[in-house]
């Protein structure tokens, strides 16, 4: 059990590890509600989880009703089906391949930036059609309970790779290698060709939603604008608002340096800390100074 904490830790802490944290946030939520499913379930009765939990962490296909509980619009994007394992699974396999792709352009934080984005847009195009729809003279019925799953977000990361790198090729079984800009169109597609039929009409919607939006945002880095910094800066100010401003020291070859934590390091810092790697090794760094290499690497990039 320790060594899967250490592991778990390890994983989480490594620098530039958007990836797998995102998938790691959706793994642990999946389990987390599974097991909350099934207490609730022999505790209250069936349908508990769907009445008591799923209800306030779904977006609402009602914009009256998500005013209510306006904080769907984020819990909705990390929520998947317990009734459907491959739910969760192709959305984290697809995550992954695409994420690793749009990572290897564009970077770390601008993958949380599309995820964020993606699930945003996807949730407001969902309600707003519902809310067209109710114009018609056969409105689309809403579902039961709501929207869930990071299809959305999937969906902007897949054509946003597809956007930044459409020759690059990904090797399907049985196919051999494939354009991503094929797969994506291939997505959208299958989604447009949905929204006739079935009963996911808003889950379709949604993933077009994020598909569009990924297609917006990486063309507007192209021209010099960064529809996601909001997302990034905020993230930030989240992680560090209760964290006061130190000093801290690093040790060097018997010598006391004293590094002012700041947002810009500059180079003389950067290489205090990188000769400390080369003599103690990266692990006996302390967070501070992980922080101004990761901070260092990203101003670089």
């Amino acid at each position: 059990m320790n060594s899967f904490v250490r592991d778990f830790k390890t994983t989480w802490n490594k620098p530039n590890n958007s990836l797998p944290r995102l998938i790691i946030i959706n793994v642990v939520a999946f389990v987390a509600m599974s097991i909350l499913s099934l207490v609730l379930r022999y505790a209250v009765g069936p349908y508990a989880f769907e009445r008591y939990i799923l209800e306030y962490i779904a977006l609402p296909s009602s914009f009256l009703e998500f005013i209510t509980k306006p904080w769907t619009l984020v819990t909705y994007f990390f929520t998947h089906s317990l009734s459907h394992f491959l739910h969760i699974v192709f959305n984290m396999l697809g995550l992954y391949w695409f994420g690793v792709i749009f990572m290897e352009y564009l970077g770390n934080k601008k993958l949380v930036d599309i995820y964020v984005l993606g699930g945003l847009a996807g949730g407001l195009i969902y309600m707003i059609a519902y809310f067209a729809s109710s114009f018609m003279q056969n409105p689309i019925a809403p579902p039961m309970i709501g929207l869930i799953g990071a299809s959305a977000c999937v969906y902007a990361i897949i054509v946003g790779a597809a956007t930044v790198a459409p020759d690059y090729r990904m090797n399907l079984l049985f196919i051999g290698p494939v354009k991503i800009v094929y797969l994506a169109l291939a997505y959208i597609f299958m989604n447009v060709i949905s929204l006739g039929g079935g009963d996911n009409f808003g889950g379709h919607i949604a993933h077009l939603g994020g598909a569009l939006t990924g297609f917006i945002y990486v063309k507007s880095l192209k021209k010099g604008v960064d529809l996601g910094s909001w997302v990034s800066n905020f993230l930030t100010w989240i992680t560090n608002w209760n964290k006061p401003s130190r000093k801290f020291k690093v040790t060097h070859r018997g010598r006391k340096t004293n590094i002012k934590k700041s947002s810009e390091p500059d180079q003389a810092m950067v290489d205090a800390i990188l000769d400390k790697i080369s003599e103690r090794g990266y692990e006996n760094l302390t967070q501070e100074e992980k922080e101004i290499l990761f901070k260092a690497s990203q101003k670089k990039n």
